[in-house]
């Protein structure tokens, strides 16, 4: 019986995000209460992500090796240079808007993004090639942006919190994948709508964590909540359409918008990062309702 109910809820998981959503923010004090699991909620998501994938499809050959390595190099050093050098031109990367946007751009990809690839119907691995290879590589990408923009602080803070979460990583992974190797190394379709179920769950309730700093601007400031949801829609959707254009894969549009903006609040000081606190909590919601508002994108993709 629990099996079938979660593969009840893999099959509905975009309408899980959505209750996720909901529940962070109607329900605040809960949000706080889950901030300090949320390394234990995103080693989870990982370890899900890469038990449904399995090592082989996540690895792939040589080509699809380089072929990762090359739109890392574009999505998290190309990318936020040119942006920066756009927002020092006219005179805002000192803003608390162009410090947002240059998190944005130099993060890697989000721990969820294999699994939003799951629920759009697309292929998983290549958004997880991109996950553990953009991850691993983030310490030298974000150099060139630390060189333009020093309000975001030194190498070693940066670089600091990306070994953490390299080593979250793999840990996950290497369990993940020696789990399944062991347990059910051709899983079939049940196994899979299982697991799909757990993928669903997990994110819905990672979300409820990170909606934290949104709800009181909500209530107290809603134009400027208004104005940063704008601005977080306008960026993830933005890069998605572009990288979708340029005839990326789904996987690799999915993580040119959704980025890991988060890993920044383990690595820059507080005076750094509290004004655009409210900007990573509105980046949830264009970033959960990709499953929703993409499939017809990616359809065809």
């Amino acid at each position: 019986m629990i099996a079938n109910g979660l593969r009840r809820i893999g099959r509905h998981g975009r309408l899980a995000l959505i209750v996720g959503l909901a529940g962070g923010l109607a329900l605040p004090s809960l949000s706080a209460a889950m901030k300090p699991a949320l390394p234990w909620l995103v080693a989870g998501l990982i370890f899900l992500s890469a038990l449904r994938i399995g090592m082989r499809a996540a690895v792939g050959n040589l080509g699809e090796a380089r072929a990762s390595l090359g739109r890392v190099l574009v999505l998290q050093m190309a990318v936020p240079v040119v942006g920066v050098a756009l927002l020092i031109a006219a005179g805002l990367a000192d803003t608390p808007a162009g410090l947002a946007l240059t998190l944005a751009l130099s993060a890697p990809s989000i721990a969820g993004s294999p699994a939003f690839a799951v629920m759009l119907g697309r292929d998983p691995a290549p958004a997880m090639r991109l996950l553990i290879l953009g991850t691993a590589l983030f310490p030298l990408t974000v150099l060139p942006v630390l060189w333009l923009s020093p309000a975001l602080g030194g190498f070693s803070e940066v670089a600091g919190a990306a070994l953490r979460l390299v080593a979250v990583i793999l840990a996950a992974t290497g369990a993940a994948f020696a789990l399944r190797r062991r347990c059910f190394p051709e899983p079939s379709p049940d196994t899979i709508g299982v697991i799909d179920g757990l993928l669903a769950i997990a994110l819905a309730v990672l979300v409820v964590g990170l909606m934290s700093a949104v709800v009181p601007a909500l209530s107290g400031e809603p134009l400027r909540f208004l104005g940063w949801l704008a601005l977080a829609c306008a960026m993830n959707f933005g890069l998605q359409f572009a990288a979708h254009a340029a005839g990326l894969p789904p996987g690799a549009c999915i993580v040119a918008g959704n980025r890991n903006v988060a890993l920044f609040l383990v690595a820059l000081p507080a005076a750094t990062t509290d004004p655009v606190l409210i900007f990573i909590g509105c980046y949830q919601v264009p970033m959960y309702l990709t499953p929703m508002l993409m499939g017809r994108v990616y359809r065809t993709g």
